[in-house]
């Protein structure tokens, strides 16, 4: 299901763009995204293996990314990867805005070679994660894969989502990383496309999320 151009072209539509500014005493990061994009993505945090993966996020989930980012690297990674899982998720936050007419749940199985993560996801205003991954190694070229959960934790956080990664299986560390946030673009991808049959609804029997 995707968001089509008639519905885009309403003139009841709100284009679902945010853009948030974050700055602290360790980064400076800003995050525009575009949720009825096209996949194209400018990411350039200093982190390249983080870069590598916002553009798996980009192209697996439809959506336009712009991710720009400093922060004391010369310390670590760790504060810059959590404070661009923030600002992604105070960005999809505001992008989704009342939620009126999402599909809302989103569930993909991602296979990457030997690699098998299945990702499922609620935008249900109840940030809540359960991280199955057993990532084998400490790095991944100069990425520390503990900050894989870090950046999660953060996103879901923000952007007050449930989020459940399952690891089914997988031996090397950057395919069950890779695995992840494909499975994790595409859930996100159905969860956030407009059901026409919503017809402008809040999708819960509650009438809020």
């Amino acid at each position: 299901m995707q968001t089509t151009n008639r519905q885009i072209n309403s003139p009841n539509y709100t284009p679902r763009i945010a853009t948030v500014h974050r700055t602290t005493g360790e980064t400076d990061v800003q995050v525009t995204v575009n949720l009825d994009g096209r996949g194209i993505c400018t990411a350039a945090t200093g982190v390249p293996f983080l870069d590598h993966m916002l553009h798996q996020i980009a192209s697996h989930g439809l959506i336009d990314l712009d991710i720009q980012a400093k922060g004391d690297w010369e310390i670590d990674d760790h504060h810059t990867n959590e404070d661009v899982g923030i600002t992604l998720g105070q960005a999809l936050h505001q992008a989704l805005g009342d939620r009126k007419g999402i599909v809302r749940f989103g569930n993909f199985l991602a296979p990457l070679d030997e690699a098998l993560v299945q990702v499922a996801l609620d935008f249900s205003g109840r940030p809540h994660l359960s991280y199955g991954l057993q990532i084998p190694t400490q790095r991944v070229g100069t990425y520390d894969t503990q900050l894989v959960r870090e950046f999660f934790v953060a996103l879901v956080n923000h952007s007050q989502m449930t989020l459940h990664i399952r690891q089914l299986d997988g031996i090397n560390s950057h395919h069950i990383i890779e695995a992840t946030f494909k499975a994790f673009a595409r859930a996100m991808r159905i969860a956030v496309e407009i059901d026409p049959r919503r017809a402008g609804m809040i999708p819960s029997s509650k009438g809020v999320l």
